[in-house]
């Protein structure tokens, strides 16, 4: 006799590598910019964005220098401004809102995956500082 299988979980993920794990930051704060950005009419400094990406990588157990972590900064608020500036208010929230639904990734949000893409293009062109 089998044992009973749970149909609803999801399949185990591939293990990833620092540029995926580098692009998923670098998404989630071009995310969290744009939702503080909405929220509060105010854009996160490059040091606020630095220091979120630190804490969201010591959850984790990893760890990037300061250098690498303010260059992160500085795509994810190019990127958030640059789609702010191009979408009205209420596509931005949809946009905003979307992003942090996809940090979640049985959430499946073809309307972000540009911006994900965009995201691994920008490390590929503008390679993280060496440590």
């Amino acid at each position: 006799m089998m044992p009973p299988t749970d149909a609803a979980a999801p399949p185990p993920a591939p293990p990833a590598t620092t540029e995926d794990l580098t692009a998923e930051l670098l998404f989630a704060l071009v995310g969290e910019r744009m939702n503080v950005f909405y929220d509060h009419h105010a854009w996160l400094t490059l040091a606020q964005g630095s220091t979120l990406a630190a804490e969201w990588m010591g959850r984790g157990g990893l760890s990037l220098s300061a250098g690498q972590r303010r260059h992160l900064s500085e795509l994810s608020d190019q990127l958030a401004r640059q789609i702010a500036d191009s979408v009205s208010r209420e596509a931005g929230l949809y946009i905003a809102h979307e992003m942090t639904e996809a940090l979640d990734p049985r959430y499946v949000a073809q309307s972000v995956e540009g911006i994900r893409s965009e995201c691994r293009y920008l490390l590929v062109t503008h390679p993280l500082p060496a440590r």
